[in-house]
């Protein structure tokens, strides 16, 4: 008999659940289905996407038993997979992220720098109080966790539960990936192998090769030294303009490193000053989301609630919703798939710290991952990612000691950060708005 799985998805209310349910039901043939379920502590938030979705999955799979719930033993029971992507203090507190520090002239962004702290320090608490509800109500699931910051939430989760069957993951090198296919003339992310290494959102790919090993790293750069990873030339797509500002000045930091082809993020850690100059504090990413992309899927499930037109639907799915399920079937079958994991090194980059948790290639099978062996990085990558991954250490302490002393040397450390005192100031106004969500700091 054919197993079929339970999958729960935490963060039931977030606008990126519906691309993950259209995924799954694209999916149903080569990973069965026999429940969904939706889990968010905003019942009205939740209640729009849920009743969307529920309209969804009657015309095109009503043999699914769905429900969606703010009971966390009703949400946690008989679950199979627990795919979490919570946003602690909704957009609310990522525009405090972002605002707070561009008034002093620092990096304004919701995982890197003050505005990335901030919103770990809030996530930490909530992924653990998660994985204990799975832990409780369904001890043999596995969480896969792609909630940010990543690299502070796979910090916390490895110190705070390490036993626990919880995989980190991100979306981004995914996304990026899919560009690479296009810059070469491939169909899919699918057609790459690769080797990378790094932190969440500061790493770096070291080899690019087709399935018949065929190297692509050269027409890739030659691609990126001229347009960075736009690739409105190629396919025609218009991101919004946060976005392609960022997908073109991956130009300035492959500079940096010729030999490797960076994350996007690193921007915000190499050209910070740019950063600054073309932020706009009182109009950030926040805003672009909330009237772009929230605004969107929530008109569109409101329409589907009112009049029931699934033919219509505007719902589609995406790469954020491709990786994780993913990532869910090579555990189920043991497929031995290789993907980009955030682990603890454990040796995987030879000269880093041992127990930094990295991202990397591993093999995915039934029993987990196992990390790839990447060798020894060059000095320039390896200083940049000691220095990332002691702020993402030092915040971790901060939250488990209540520590402001660590926390503000958490935020002077952060390479988006000049001086310590503006790292004090920004730190004073970050404790004033998270006082809801964060410990208390002595």
């Amino acid at each position: 008999m054919i197993k079929k799985f339970s999958i729960l998805i935490a963060g039931g209310g977030s606008t990126y659940t519906p691309e993950i349910l259209i995924l799954l039901l694209e999916s149903k043939k080569s990973f069965p289905i026999r429940k969904i379920k939706f889990y968010d502590n905003d019942e009205k938030r939740q209640e729009i996407i849920a009743r969307a979705c529920a309209l969804i999955l009657k015309e095109k799979a009503p043999e699914i038993d769905f429900t969606y719930t703010t009971d966390p033993r009703k949400a946690f029971s008989d679950v199979d997979f627990v795919m979490a992507h919570i946003r602690v203090g909704k957009y609310e507190m990522r525009d405090k992220d972002e605002k707070i520090p561009l008034k002093y002239g620092v990096v304004g962004q919701e995982t890197c720098g003050p505005g990335g702290i901030a919103y770990g320090m809030r996530s930490i608490g909530p992924i653990i109080e998660l994985i204990d509800y799975m832990e409780k109500y369904s001890p043999n699931a596995w969480m896969l966790n792609y909630s940010n910051p990543a690299s502070i939430v796979a910090e916390a989760v490895n110190r705070l539960r390490p036993n626990s069957k919880v995989i980190n993951i991100c979306d981004m090198p995914v996304g990026i990936e899919e560009k690479m296919a296009k810059i070469v003339g491939l169909n899919s992310r699918k057609d790459l192998t690769v080797r990378y290494f790094g932190l969440n959102h500061f790493g770096w790919w070291s080899d690019i090769r087709d399935k018949d090993g065929n190297d692509l790293m050269p027409k890739i750069k030659e691609y990126i030294k001229e347009y960075g990873l736009d690739t409105y030339k190629l396919d025609g797509k218009k991101e919004d303009e946060s976005w392609e500002n960022t997908y073109r000045k991956v130009k300035d930091v492959f500079d940096t490193d010729p030999n490797f082809i960076p994350n996007t993020y690193l921007k915000y850690y190499l050209y910070p000053d740019y950063v600054v100059h073309h932020s706009n504090p009182k109009y950030t990413r926040t805003d672009e989301v909330i009237e772009g992309r929230e605004k969107r899927v929530f008109d569109e499930a409101i329409r589907l609630i009112k009049t029931g037109d699934v033919a219509h639907c505007k719902f589609k799915a995406g790469n954020h919703a491709s990786f994780i399920i993913d990532l869910a079937r090579a555990l189920s079958y043991n497929t031995h798939e290789r993907m980009l994991l955030i682990v603890p090194n454990h040796g995987a980059i030879e000269n880093f710290s041992y127990d930094a948790m990295v991202e990397i290639p591993c093999i995915v099978g039934k029993t987990g991952y196992e990390p790839l062996s990447i060798g020894k990085i060059p000095i320039f990558e390896k200083g940049l990612m000691e220095q990332q991954v002691a702020v993402e250490k030092l915040v971790v302490d901060a939250w488990i000691e209540g520590s402001y002393q660590k926390l503000w040397q958490a935020i002077m450390m952060s390479k988006t950060v000049p001086s310590a005192s503006v790292a004090k100031d920004i730190l004073n106004e970050l404790i004033e708005a998270n006082k809801e969500y964060w410990p208390e700091l002595k």
